[in-house]
């Protein structure tokens, strides 16, 4: 939709204004003013300065632009007959990522580019405006290095995954050598993070050490898949090696709780998984109350969540882990900015990016309340209306 980013912008009668600034984290009857791309002013409307446009509220609830820092949405096929064969009692199996490789390895550039963009289009019109793209679907030098190139038309938040599982024609101990040889070199021009898998039937500890230790000297950030599937080594070594991030935390023992809240490493939560897979949900109210950053992020991939839906993940979340509305939607905003280690998204403060949502709701509650619903009336993102 059209929009320039030019001028400034008001924003009144905004009936609830959720900021995500801890400062001043909720107004009500408030107003906001953009300039250019970033957040000028944010108060109450009867004290709202002039600007050169004006966008009535009417009431709606406005909230910073998801962040949704989880996401692999380059690749080619689907495994909807793996999820029906879930749904019929077939467990989860993390061997199915091999299935979308063969079919990433076998498509063109426009097609997986044309599929990533499909899926970030979905994204805006649900409210994200920030997302992180991984690679993981090619396990080849030249196919993860495509996959980041492609990711990086869309976004700047890529990470380098090739660590994801072992393909079927490596031998693992050779595999990791590929990988933190010449595929980091030929995938870090085009990644902010490395990741791993580090998970039975993916890699192991010293694995994913090795992976993660390679990343970091190459000048990348980490982040780590851990505890998806069962308890393992991969939130700790997050934790000891300064990962900003470590992703699912379904199965946490008490020292990786205390380790996650000792060291600031972001936990992320991914409940569309859960909810695919038909697997226990993470407990975030044993996270929030030991004093754990949290974020909420969709996993948005062929297999596990293939869901390109934040409004969703907050209403599971709701639901099902433990959190109140309040905190998934603090999650689903300054959490993910924070596993992103970015202080200008995710919060609308003066000075951050003008990304934000609108609602046909007078608060973000009914994310939780109302969930399935397309609530999101209006998307802007660096102060240009977007959907």
């Amino acid at each position: 939709m059209g929009g320039s980013a030019g001028g400034s912008v008001l924003f009144d009668r905004i009936g609830l204004l959720y900021t995500a600034d801890p400062e001043r984290e909720e107004l009500t009857d408030a107003a906001l003013v953009t300039e250019g791309d970033r957040v000028a002013w944010v108060g109450r409307s009867a004290d709202a300065p002039a600007a050169d446009r004006r966008v009535d509220a009417d009431g709606r609830a406005v909230l910073p632009g998801f962040v949704d820092s989880h996401a692999h949405l380059v690749f080619a096929g689907d495994r909807a007959a793996e999820f029906a064969a879930r749904m019929a009692g077939e467990p989860y199996r993390a061997g199915g990522i091999r299935v979308t490789v063969a079919a990433t390895r076998a498509a063109d550039d426009a097609v997986l580019a044309g599929r990533a963009a499909r899926l970030v289009a979905e994204m805006t019109r649900q409210g994200t405006t920030t997302v992180e793209i991984k690679s993981g679907y090619g396990l080849t030098v030249e196919d993860e290095r495509r996959s980041l190139r492609i990711a990086r038309t869309l976004t700047e938040e890529t990470t380098f995954l090739g660590a994801h599982v072992v393909p079927p024609e490596a031998d693992p101990a050779e595999y990791v050598d590929l990988v933190t040889g010449p595929m980091l070199a030929a995938c870090a021009p085009y990644a902010r993070w490395v990741d791993v898998f580090c998970e039975r039937g993916a890699f192991d500890g010293d694995q994913a050490r090795a992976v993660l230790t390679a990343g970091l000297r190459a000048g990348l950030g980490a982040r780590v898949h851990a505890g998806q599937l069962g308890e393992g080594p991969g939130v700790r070594l997050a934790c000891e090696l300064g990962a900003a991030s470590a992703d699912h935390c379904t199965h946490l023992s008490d020292a990786d709780v205390t380790a996650l809240a000792d060291s600031g490493v972001v936990a992320t939560l991914l409940p569309g998984a859960e909810f695919s897979t038909r697997s226990p949900y993470p407990d975030a109210r044993r996270l929030l109350d030991a004093g754990v950053t949290v974020a909420l992020a969709t996993d948005c991939n062929p297999g596990s969540s293939y869901t390109t839906s934040m409004p969703f993940c907050v209403a599971l979340a709701v639901r099902e882990t433990g959190m109140t509305p309040l905190e998934a939607v603090r999650a689903a905003t300054r959490g993910g900015a924070a596993a992103l280690r970015r202080d200008d998204v995710g919060t609308l403060r003066p000075g951050a990016r003008a990304d934000l949502v609108l609602l046909d709701a007078p608060s973000y509650v009914h994310l939780a309340y109302r969930p399935g619903t397309p609530l999101v009336a209006q998307v802007w993102r660096g102060g240009a209306r977007v959907a």
